[in-house]
């Protein structure tokens, strides 16, 4: 099965069926795993962070939280349709329609009509991801402040799960694949891009980290 883009069988494999579970999880019970971590370390950084871009953003818990913080406005970006439907309901039920934009599509295909924003966030993206340094590379050089992303340990396991993951996509059909980056490459793009570590949480299988833009004097 042929394809050329990034998000092969994104929307797919992210369709309606688990975007509506998604969805009434965190209604049930508020962020959850890496996304509850990782929010956790951005409301542990100093600073203001009045615009959001969260890429891969799902049914949009980062920016829905965000915006009950006081974020300004947000934008996510998603290759799923389903899932942009199920942010775009929320956020109406949440009255913060005016301040999110949603946009369809690939952060690197989109990268003139991607935004810079004071925070960015990718909540288990990378893995999603074969041109992992192409999405960092554009992604990081939107973060004006900070920039949180989950992306899955690179150890012998993890890559075990994963090979066993795609293989049982491969036999059902599916385009979708997902990828175990070397955890060094993805710290020495986003240092690249001029960002620096500030926190590093190190779980069984997944990583949370928080980069941030050192102030210009």
């Amino acid at each position: 099965m042929g394809c050329g883009s990034n998000c092969c069988g994104t929307a797919d494999f992210f369709g309606e069926r688990i975007a509506r579970r998604n969805l009434r999880k965190y209604r049930r019970g508020g962020p959850y795993g890496t996304t509850k971590r990782l929010l956790a370390a951005l409301r542990e950084a100093p600073g203001p962070k009045d615009t959001l871009l969260d890429v891969g953003g799902g049914v949009g818990v980062i920016a829905h939280e965000l915006l009950a913080a006081g974020t300004s406005h947000a934008v996510i970006v998603d290759a799923s349709p389903a899932f942009l439907a199920a942010a775009e309901e929320e956020s109406e039920r949440r009255l913060t329609s005016e301040r999110l934009r949603l946009q369809l599509g690939d952060a690197v295909e989109l990268r003139d009509d991607v935004p810079a924003a004071d925070v960015v966030t990718l909540d288990k993206v990378v893995c999603c991801y074969v041109d992992m340094e192409s999405l960092l590379a554009i992604t990081a050089s939107r973060a004006r402040r900070l920039m949180a992303l989950a992306y899955p340990r690179d150890d012998w396991w993890v890559r075990a799960m994963v090979a066993v993951g795609n293989r049982v996509l491969q036999l059902r059909g599916s385009a979708f694949r997902s990828y175990v980056h070397r955890n060094a490459a993805i710290e020495q793009a986003l240092r690249r891009a001029g960002l620096t570590p500030r926190t590093i949480r190190r779980g069984p299988l997944w990583i949370v980290a928080l980069f941030e833009r050192p102030a210009t004097a």
